[in-house]
């Protein structure tokens, strides 16, 4: 998501744009022999040698404590997972990789050290991550001046690919950022227009947290909204570390509003949620992917049902090519849920072990002295059929996959309501 998220990161859901969920096969059977529970502190993937060769270090970044940690577990869990089927199958001869997980708790200062971290270790080859896209512009430069790949599987910011004026002149400001899931260019208008089109919601109040996730998936979202011919009646900015939201739940009362669309994440757009409806305004709460996890519907109550959120892809449960991820991923014993970016995070750790791969089969199956800048080249040419779908990069870095998926809540649970894909 600028999730941010979440992390900073966005979705979107178009009426009249919506097409049907295409699933590809996951490359190669993804078995998975029985793991140990994996706590947050976990070092990672060190089962499964190559042939007596070379340890490649996948580094993941993102927050392992604290308020979002529920994603960022997914994450760390998720690339674990990918690491320890690439050693099973010794897709890598004379390669085994390892995962290390550095808690950024979804603060840029804390990202910027880790990814100095990352590029002071040799064997880290490549890093995936962060969450949130605030926390990754702290860490572009960084890996981008070491020539050290990052795939992130939860950024949304569309700056980061495509620069500060990406919305008049795209420009790649760094060769070594890459991300699986699609940006908030698309996933704010796609949730737009869900909102009139489909749910017939004319007059919105938009919040958001003032990071630049939320802002920026606020920000989209307003454009289309405006363009299809909704008002906005409303606009707020609220403090990602309060509590208390009642002078802005008035405010939404008062307007007039139909709707309130949120930008930001979970931890504030749960109590938010609840309290908008107790101040008597009975109306649904949207927000993209950094608010869909369970714990919306813990912090927003019984009232939730009803609240949408727009989230990268298609769902993974509903996916074929996501069958076999989910049984591992049940099977390894990990403590949390992969949550909404475990499927990007295999599917980013994936993408740098394909990377690694192409560069050691390039060089007479050793890994080159120059092999960070190498795996970082490679990427660009990556393509494979993932668990989220068919993963590839266009020149800016960002994922080929665009697809979207509108969830709604119902009896406490996040329930796809529509899928499809924005095309402008």
């Amino acid at each position: 998501m600028g999730r941010r998220l979440c992390l900073g990161k966005g979705l979107i859901v178009r009426q009249g744009s919506l097409i049907a969920i295409t699933a590809a096969l996951a490359a190669g059977a993804l078995t998975l022999t029985a793991c140990g529970s994996r706590d947050s502190g976990d070092k990672g993937s060190d089962s499964g040698k190559g042939d007596g060769g070379s340890t490649v270090v996948i580094g993941v970044d993102a927050p392992l404590t604290g308020d979002l940690s529920a994603m960022g577990l997914g994450i760390k869990n998720s690339a674990d997972l990918a690491a320890k089927n690439a050693n099973k199958q010794n897709l890598v001869k004379g390669v085994t990789f390892k995962v290390e997980a550095l808690d950024d708790q979804a603060q840029p200062s804390a990202g910027q050290q880790n990814a100095s971290k990352f590029v002071s270790e040799q064997n880290v080859l490549g890093v995936v991550g962060p969450l949130n896209s605030s926390v990754a512009e702290s860490m572009q430069k960084v890996f981008d001046d070491a020539k050290l790949v990052q795939v992130s599987p939860a950024n949304t910011g569309p700056a980061l690919s495509q620069g500060t004026d990406w919305q008049t002149k795209k420009v790649r400001p760094y060769k070594a950022y890459f991300r699986t899931a699609t940006t908030d260019a698309i996933q704010g208008p796609f949730a737009a227009q869900y909102v009139f089109n489909t749910a017939k919601k004319k007059k919105v109040f938009v919040i958001d947290d003032k990071k630049t996730y939320g802002a920026g998936l606020a920000a989209t979202f307003t454009d289309e909204f405006k363009k299809l011919g909704g008002k906005v009646v409303g606009t707020e900015h609220i403090n990602p570390d309060a509590k208390d939201f009642s002078a802005v739940a008035t405010k939404v009362k008062n307007s007039g509003a139909q709707v309130v669309y949120y930008g930001g994440e979970y931890p504030q757009a749960g109590p938010l949620s609840k309290q908008i409806k107790a101040a008597g305004a009975k109306i649904p709460l949207v927000g993209g992917d950094g608010i869909k996890d369970d714990t919306f519907m813990k912090l927003a109550g019984a009232e939730s049902t009803g609240d949408l959120a727009t989230s990268v892809g298609a769902p993974v449960e509903d996916l074929p090519s996501a069958k076999q991820f989910v049984n591992d991923y049940k099977s390894a014993g990990y403590k949390e849920e992969y949550s909404a970016y475990g499927g990007y995070a295999y599917d980013s750790a994936w993408a740098v072990i394909e990377a690694v791969k192409k560069v050691v089969d390039a060089n007479g199956g050793k890994l080159p002295s120059d092999a960070r800048a190498k795996v970082t080249a490679a990427m660009q040419d990556v393509s494979f059929d993932g668990v989220t779908g068919k993963v590839s990069f266009d020149e800016f870095g960002d994922a080929t996959n665009k697809q979207l998926t509108v969830y709604a809540v119902k009896n406490g649970a996040w329930t796809p309501v529509k899928s499809g894909t924005y095309t402008g």
